[in-house]
């Protein structure tokens, strides 16, 4: 879908005077009482007991996954799915502390050798036993250039793993690595039943795509099972029953795709789905409005920006980002478009990520200076671009306040906005101008907020969508992830962070909060400041 800057004027200017009164109009009103037959429409009904067990989920999903395979895909839709079915060494309270999951404990018995003492209870869901020998499998195949993961980076310091015995192993690092616990925790550190892995490298050969087996049918260790995936309608997961520790209590959970803003909120409201995920600015009042629901407000360590092909003229040079970045009015995007709600971003980092830096100045909002670096590069008329979104409202509403705003400089902008995935798939690409997108520093350690988003070895799927490359840069960042000294780290993140602000490889937007809704009888919910939606503990009560 493009949207021509012409055909926009009339919204553009309404946009902008909500912006101007500090306020922003709700998108229009989508009851969702009736179907496109007029027909009234059906609600779920509620099974449960009531007695803190039970019921069967139903969430209002903005975008479907891209892949269940853990080591297939690096999107949030995704990782909401695999966190229920499989689990990792370790795991993150609401606090963003590391924890023990399928590992016990764990110590530095080098300065490169983390040993990690294993569960001794855990099956699959098929049925086979976690163990060294299924830890080595999973890391040695996320590593893999035959699998090509896009989550590779998360473990390429490792040289090896070990098996000590059954349940001890150790992973030796080319250097000291101290957020290697951290690293653990994510998604892409879940185990896959041995014989799945097995299964899948079969099927390679056969010539099928990595991952084919896996995604079919994910198997892993969590309290929920794979039951059943419509790609494009729905994902379904059940109560594994045998699960090792405290059960899940949900008899099974749903996600179905649901990809207007609006419509989320209607299914919400008239019980069709328990959980609307996620929630515009906009549609807050309206949820606050209902007698059935609220909203959950998450403060996360994520960051919302506007990137630019570092590969493409006139974005290569890096005259024009600094510009761009001193074009944009953040503020009126902020509280235009997300009615004030997040925080505004210096930097890449938020304030709870460890790598933080407080006193690290971005590029203010300076239209005259904008200007001047804009005639310093050749470009005093303007020029035409694109600017790529998915078919997130809030996002959308951001393209179209970015159009208006670059038009006063003589940048004219098209919009384009695409399906979740193709939109993945051509940014990694590299086939865009500039594009609207996020990243969420799901370790909470600067190394995950920094390295994947501008090392020039992670362009492309693994985060570096801008194509940046710079020397400078990449010497930085392969220095504070070998730094074993804390103090040391931060240093140098402070230095990199300094860089950053004249490479300007992107606009940083915000630091957002997650706007969840739910259902009153919903209990037990949280989503941690990840994105992660957190489902063991969830029941439905009447």
């Amino acid at each position: 879908m493009k949207i021509s800057k012409k055909s926009l004027l009339l919204v553009v200017f309404g946009l902008l005077l909500s912006v101007v009164l500090v306020a922003c109009a709700s998108e229009p009103d989508e009851s969702g009482t009736t179907d496109d037959s007029g027909e009234e429409t059906d609600s779920i009904e509620n099974t449960e007991g009531g007695d803190g067990s039970g019921g069967d989920l139903v969430i209002a999903n903005l975008s479907d996954a891209v892949s269940l395979d853990p080591a297939g895909s690096n999107d949030t839709a995704s990782s909401d799915v695999q966190a229920n079915i499989f689990e990792s060494l370790t795991t993150q309270d609401e606090n963003m502390e590391v924890q023990p999951k399928l590992a016990e404990s764990w110590e530095a018995v080098e300065d490169n050798v983390w040993e990690f003492k294993l569960r001794e209870d855990v099956t699959f869901h098929d049925g086979s036993t976690f163990n060294a020998d299924v830890v080595k499998a999973n890391i040695d195949r996320i590593l893999d250039p035959e699998v090509a993961s896009p989550r590779a980076f998360l473990y390429d310091m490792v040289t090896e793993v070990v098996v000590v015995d059954d349940y001890t192993v150790q992973f030796v690092t080319e250097y000291p690595f101290s957020p290697l616990p951290a690293h653990l925790a994510h998604h892409g550190g879940a185990m896959v039943s041995l014989e799945q892995i097995d299964a899948d490298y079969a099927a390679m050969e056969a010539g099928e795509e990595p991952g084919s087996v896996i995604n079919e049918n994910p198997i892993g260790t969590g309290f929920f099972k794979f039951e059943s995936w419509n790609p494009g309608s729905e994902i379904v997961i059940v109560n594994n029953e045998e699960y090792w520790g405290e059960p899940a209590k949900l008899d099974s959970v749903t996600f179905k795709v649901v990809g207007e803003g609006g419509t989320r909120v209607a299914e919400l409201e008239t019980g069709d789905s328990h959980i609307a995920n996620h929630v515009s600015p906009n549609d807050v009042p309206r949820i606050e409005g209902m007698e059935n629901a609220s909203i959950s407000q998450q403060s996360s360590v994520s960051l919302s920006y506007i990137g630019f092909n570092n590969e493409k003229e006139p974005f290569d040079d890096p005259l024009v980002r600094q510009a761009i970045n001193m074009a944009i009015d953040r503020d009126a995007i902020i509280n235009g478009v997300y009615d004030g709600i997040g925080t505004p971003a210096a930097g890449p980092l938020a304030p709870d990520v460890f790598g933080y830096d407080e006193d690290a100045e971005g590029l203010e909002y300076d239209p005259e200076a904008a200007k001047q670096l804009l005639a310093e590069a050749g470009y005093e008329d303007g020029f035409s671009t694109t600017l790529w979104t998915n078919d997130s409202q809030e996002r959308i509403d951001m393209a179209t306040v970015v159009q208006a705003q670059l038009a006063e400089f003589g940048i004219d902008v098209e919009i384009e906005v695409l399906e979740w995935g193709a939109y993945l798939e051509q940014t990694a690409n590299g086939e865009h101008d500039m594009f609207i997108l996020g990243w969420s520093t799901v370790t909470g350690d600067a190394d995950y907020g920094l390295y994947p988003l501008f090392h020039s070895s992670m362009v492309g799927e693994p985060g570096n969508r801008t194509f940046t490359e710079n020397d400078e840069l990449d010497a930085l960042l392969d220095e504070a992830r070998q730094e074993a000294d804390p103090d040391n780290r931060l240093e140098l993140y402070s230095e990199i962070q300094t860089l950053l602000t004249d490479v300007a490889p992107f606009l940083n937007i915000h630091h957002q909060d997650f706007l969840v809704g739910v259902s009153d009888s919903v209990k037990g919910f949280w989503q941690d400041p990840t994105q992660i939606l957190r489902l063991q503990d969830v029941y439905i009560e009447e």
